[in-house]
């Protein structure tokens, strides 16, 4: 195989740039809020603003653990991973500009929460022919360091998108905020970040879905109906288990542990305040921080997940996450909380990136969409571990310290079923197949 120009390879890096913003923005700190806290404040009924966002993203959840597979079936023909991707990512763009509309009124939560769970299952469905494209650009001595480099990208765009939101549309207090000046009445000032948002996702998509290689005619596949496809991931499991069960192992262990790190991001900002007694803006800047020792780790990961291999890496950042996570729980104070935090997060770039790039070496040539279709469902199906954990350790330890030992349980699980699966070497061409 030769290898993609570095021009490809950094466009492909860019599309992971612009799609975290979306993330971190729309899904997570921004539009989620101002929905639960501005538009739905006044919501009539018993059920809270927040509730109904749990249920719109598991909602979201159920969908991409559905369609995920079938996408990777119609994204086998690499000839068609270009065109879904572009029509993921358009999807992705038209629904964040359409936030835009949300104005500061309780009847406009439901249209909010419609767009907010197709943003998020077009988006993650989207990573299925992105991960896909990896094959195309890679090399199997060097598909470790560029999925490190679209990864470590991602973390980066997420940390500036956050502070020029911040900066530009949201610090302040009184009428106006951020460096333009713009009035929070009926949301304007969140509203207008959407549209920003999403030119942004746009501007860094458009490189890959321009540059992206071509396949060759032979490449092109009959088209595959809904039904077909779903008769063909059924047919494709049934075929692996009976050839060779250990690329469903690590669909499962990957699955747990990609969970745990999950996890860890979703709850460390909740521990920091509760527990270390962090104030809400210094999390802000610990999230900031986070997410650039996290891109520093996935750059020096994939370097040496190239050398040593996949595998090696993720149980080694594992077990490193699960010291880490147990010198927290004995620590004490704000200085525990940054330190041992830190920790955690520089092991998670590496992990989730080695991740990925295991799943690649794992599929045959040809099988990349079905692969990683596959692995978002089965990353979407143990989505409840950490969340489960973490509320059981709290009740049953009557303590919300004891939150992290549920999710170093996560990742221990994790680690121990990894250590089953057998993985191919780094350099070596991939012997398994899905």
């Amino acid at each position: 195989m030769v290898a993609a120009t570095r021009s490809r390879v950094l466009a492909w890096a860019l599309w992971d740039f612009g799609a975290t913003a979306v993330n971190a923005i729309v899904v997570t700190f921004v539009f989620s809020v101002y929905l639960t806290n501005t538009v739905g404040d006044d919501l009539p009924g018993d059920t809270s603003p927040a509730s109904w966002l749990g249920r719109a993203l598991a909602l979201a959840g159920l969908v991409v653990a559905l369609m995920a597979p079938v996408t990777g079936i119609w994204v086998e023909a690499p000839a068609r991973r270009r065109r879904v991707l572009a029509v993921l990512t358009g999807l992705v763009v038209l629904l964040t500009a359409s936030m835009s509309l949300i104005r500061d009124d309780h009847r406009y939560m439901w249209p909010g929460l419609v767009l907010l769970a197709c943003t998020a299952a077009c988006s993650e469905l989207a990573t299925v022919p992105y991960n896909a494209m990896l094959r195309q650009l890679s090399t199997p001595a060097t598909s470790g360091r560029i999925s490190g480099l679209g990864l470590a990208l991602g973390y980066f765009g997420s940390v500036l998108a956050l502070l020029v939101v911040y900066l530009g549309f949201i610090s302040g207090s009184g009428d106006t905020r951020g460096l333009l000046d713009l009035p929070t009445a009926d949301g304007q000032n969140v509203r207008a970040a959407m549209l920003l948002i999403a030119a942004w996702f746009g501007l860094f998509a458009l490189p890959l879905l321009i540059t992206v290689p071509s396949a060759k005619p032979a490449q092109s596949r009959e088209r595959v109906g809904l039904l077909a496809a779903y008769r063909r991931v059924w047919t494709e499991v049934r075929a692996q288990w009976h050839r060779d069960r250990n690329v469903v192992y690590y669909l499962g262990a990957s699955a747990v542990f990609r969970d745990g790190l999950a996890g860890v991001f979703t709850f460390g900002a909740v521990i920091g305040v509760n527990v270390y007694g962090v104030s809400e803006a210094d999390v802000l800047l610990f999230g900031i921080a986070a997410s650039v020792v996290a891109a520093m780790g996935a750059v020096v990961g994939g370097h040496v997940d190239d050398r040593i291999g996949s595998k090696r890496v993720i149980v080694v950042s594992l077990m490193a996450m699960i010291a880490a996570g147990l010198a927290m729980m004995a620590g004490r104070g704000q200085a525990a909380f940054w330190i041992c935090g830190l920790m955690l997060c520089v092991f998670i770039g590496p992990t989730l990136s080695s991740a990925r790039t295991l799943m690649l070496r794992m599929a045959a040539h040809g099988k990349e969409g079905v692969s990683f279709g596959l692995y978002t469902m089965a990353g979407r199906a143990a989505t409840f571990l950490a969340p489960a954990l973490f509320a059981l350790f709290i009740d049953v330890f009557d303590s919300d310290r004891a939150g992290m030992g549920g999710l170093m349980t996560v990742l221990l699980l994790g680690l121990l079923a990894m250590l089953a699966v057998k993985a191919p070497h780094s350099r070596g061409e991939p012997k398994l197949s899905v």
